[in-house]
């Protein structure tokens, strides 16, 4: 960054960065702090005998410098570079470790083609549905899942184009961030395509997914194993067989007796094996998935026609599938949901840290501005919570305890 575009982020002249860089003055814990945010990194950084200058966030400054964008999204990386440092030193404070031993990972050559590219994400599908228990079963709440295998997420607001991101770093761990610009389908398929990332590509500190690079090999990849994951092959199968569906419109058989064989055809009534929008609308719901990502599954697995795509496409972009899916007893969940998995663990362990006296009360309303939560909302959990005790530390500058201090 230059020292002008750092003096415009910090409210400071460019001549006063110009005296901080050269050790000519002193710098505030607010500023400080700020310069911490800003540029992506731990507090801590700054007092270390040994820093390291790689960053997750550097390395995605330079693949976003040339995108429109690039303020805004570096700004919301800022953000959540810097929740999982807040949540990193929460865990600490109260003694808690995070194993990511237990995260797997499928080292893969890079794809030549679209198609190796489509079979490497199915095959890491399969094989991650497979160690993890799954089955051919519908794929839980992906944030509980991510959560389990100790990935952290969030939901935070992105530019349309941006999907969701990927981070790794060793003092925050992994990181996934899903678009709350998008429907809550969309984002349990972005978390699936974003896990795969994290399977598959974690040599990369971060990754941004943008719809403008579906073409790149990876984030085809990427799609192919989301797609995957969320509708298995054969649970796909199943559940259409299980709706009467499915099954050829010809079928032969060979019977042997021992010394001859007798030939057999079943044929199935014309047209009564084709899937309907009802169909249509049960699978995408029975799988927590976008009807237009059911739609596209059942065509890669031979299940519908192009024709057959596009006529159930106009139907549902008409209006129709949300319809029947009201009436069907199955309507599309809030548009606007967005679960508060992230705040509630943060101000959980903060609450606690504060019970036992690890931050101050000035320092859990700076958690809680941090997730959007008002000063008087946290002085209410702290009311229910039964926490009275904490140090003020209400000196109009924020709060930094590191651990064991």
């Amino acid at each position: 960054m230059t020292q002008d575009s750092v003096a415009k982020e910090m409210g400071l002249s460019r001549p006063t960065i110009v005296q901080i860089e050269q050790g000519n003055r002193p710098v505030s814990s607010i500023e400080l702090q700020k310069l911490a945010v800003l540029f992506g990194r731990d507090l801590r950084d700054f007092f270390r005998e040994e820093f390291s200058p790689d960053a997750a966030i550097v390395a995605l400054f330079r693949a976003e410098a040339n995108a429109p964008d690039h303020d805004e999204v570096v700004g919301r990386l800022r953000e959540c570079m810097a929740l999982g440092r807040e949540l990193t030193n929460l865990e600490q404070l109260l003694g808690i470790a995070r194993d990511l031993a237990g995260v797997a990972q499928y080292p893969l050559p890079a794809p030549e083609k679209k198609w190796d590219a489509i079979q490497q994400g199915e095959r890491i599908a399969d094989e991650e549905r497979r160690r993890l228990g799954m089955g051919t079963a519908p794929a839980p709440d992906m944030v509980e899942l991510l959560e389990t295998q100790g990935v952290r997420t969030a939901v935070v607001d992105l530019p349309p184009d941006v999907s969701g991101l990927t981070l790794g770093e060793g003092q925050v761990g992994l990181f996934i961030v899903a678009n709350s610009v998008h429907h809550i389908w969309r984002r349990r398929f972005s978390f699936a395509h974003e896990y795969a990332h994290v399977l598959v590509d974690r040599d990369r500190s971060g990754m941004i997914s943008r719809s403008s690079q579906k073409s790149d090999l990876t984030e085809i990849r990427a799609n192919s194993f989301a797609a995957a994951f969320l509708m298995p092959r054969e649970g796909v199968r199943q559940f259409v067989e299980g709706l009467g569906k499915g099954r050829p419109s010809r079928a032969y058989a060979d019977v042997f007796d021992d010394s001859e064989t007798v030939a057999v055809e079943g044929r199935s009534e014309p047209h009564s094996q084709d899937l309907q929008l009802y169909d249509l609308v049960q699978i995408a719901h029975h799988f927590g998935v976008s009807r237009l990502s059911a739609l596209y599954r059942l065509l890669n697995l031979r299940l519908i026609t192009e024709t057959e795509l596009a006529r159930m496409k106009a139907s549902d972009e008409g209006g129709q599938g949300a319809a029947m899916a009201d009436l069907l007893g199955l309507p599309d969940p809030d548009h606007q949901a967005v679960r508060k998995e992230f705040r509630h663990r943060f101000m959980g362990l903060g609450l606690e840290a504060l019970r036992r006296d690890h931050i101050t009360r000035a320092k859990l309303f700076e958690l809680g501005a941090m997730v959007d939560l008002p000063e008087e909302d946290v002085e209410r959990l702290m009311v229910q919570g039964g926490i009275s005790s904490g140090g003020d530390g209400d000196d109009g500058e924020p709060t930094v305890l590191l651990p064991g201090k």
